[in-house]
């Protein structure tokens, strides 16, 4: 079958709709008609060349959709399930899944440099024969994507697909730090650092895990305003005089947990100010793999304990009907998170949006 993908063939170009066809499918795929996918940083610094994905390749990876076939041996789904799909396939034998943290699976980690499907074999082609990669195993950018069967995580009809499709990372990431990792007790304080959607994820989780004070920081008045929206009881705006404010917030102890979620190094440098004696840091942004950081060794002592979390702590087939049925309920808001809306064609616009900090998610709708 052919469809329609946005495809890189060259770093930092624009992304051009093409025409692509299908590989041979094994007995644990699944096809997924992708109904909406929404654009993340990790797309933009993938499109950048930061993380050295193989070119060319479909970007993508925060997606809801209809399971349209499915391989002999998949047990997990049906077709016609509504499904939101994940980034991180696993073993479920390996020494990492074993211990229960699948987002360290060996085969994961090593065949994550070929960008191809979990078995190292492509999926996608061109019309001309030639393979073409799959960004995080996914390629949502398209109107079909294959995913192995743990990463197409079925969830109740009735959440739309145009917030479905923001579960699967930036919500899942910033609500599972949040109640899964930071270890926040009820009635503590939470500072969370950068309002994006991961950051504005880590502080409905931490409201969400009981905290009395949630404390948000970031450059720009308008998401703060959208943090204090979904549960901030405190915003700071992170200039000269917030780091005084902060003390002040938090009795000069510093806060119970900070979790980073803007990726800067002073974001990663402030985090491990803010947060008090033995406290907890939970650091969600990221550095070029290569890059370094340096911090103050006063700052790090204390007992203070500091974690690096990639995927909150996911269990998807827990986690994600979980996350559906809070926003049905209305315990979790998505409404707030889109900002914009567009179709496949409108990528480039949207790519450079989110480079301009305009958005907090644009959702690309088939």
């Amino acid at each position: 079958m052919k469809f329609e993908a946005a495809v890189l063939s060259e770093s930092r170009a624009s992304l051009a709709i093409e025409s692509l066809d299908l590989a041979a499918l094994s007995d644990t795929d699944v096809l997924v008609r992708v109904q909406a996918t929404s654009l993340c940083h990790t797309d933009l610094e993938a499109t950048h060349g930061n993380f050295g994905t193989p070119l060319p390749f479909v970007p993508g990876h925060e997606a809801a959709g209809v399971v349209e076939w499915i391989g002999k041996s998949v047990t997990q789904v049906q077709i016609g399930d509504h499904v939101v799909t994940s980034w991180n396939p696993h073993c479920g034998e390996c020494y990492y899944c074993a211990r229960r943290q699948p987002i360290l699976c060996e085969p994961y980690r090593e065949g994550a440099a070929r960008s191809y499907h979990f078995d190292g074999r492509p999926r996608l082609m061109r019309e001309d024969g030639q393979p073409v990669h799959q960004l995080m195993y996914s390629g949502t950018f398209a109107e079909v994507c294959v995913v192995d069967q743990r990463c197409a995580v079925k969830v109740p009809r009735e959440i739309p697909f145009n917030r479905a499709c923001l579960i699967g990372c930036g919500v899942m990431t910033g609500v599972g730090a949040a109640m899964h990792i930071a270890q926040i007790e009820k009635g503590g304080t939470v500072t969370v650092i950068g309002c994006g959607a991961v950051g504005l994820s880590a502080v409905q989780g931490a409201r969400l895990a009981g905290a009395s004070r949630v404390i948000a920081v970031d450059l720009r008045r308008e998401k703060l305003d959208l943090a204090a929206v979904i549960g901030a009881t405190h915003t700071l705006l992170a200039d000269d005089a917030f780091a005084s404010s902060h003390a002040e917030l938090t009795d000069g102890r510093g806060a119970d947990c900070v979790i980073e979620a803007a990726g800067n190094r002073a974001a990663f440098r402030a985090s491990v100010e803010m947060v008090r004696p033995g406290g907890q840091v939970v650091w969600l942004g990221k550095l070029r793999g290569d890059e370094e950081m340096a911090f103050r060794w006063g700052t790090l002592t204390g007992e203070k304990r500091i974690v690096r979390s990639s995927y909150g702590g996911a269990v998807p087939w827990r986690d994600f009907p979980w996350l559906a049925n809070a926003y049905l309920n209305g315990s979790l808001k998505l409404d707030e998170y889109v900002t914009s809306t567009i179709v496949l064609a409108d990528v480039n616009a949207g790519l450079s949006r989110l480079a301009a900090g305009e958005d907090v998610r644009a959702v690309i709708e088939f």
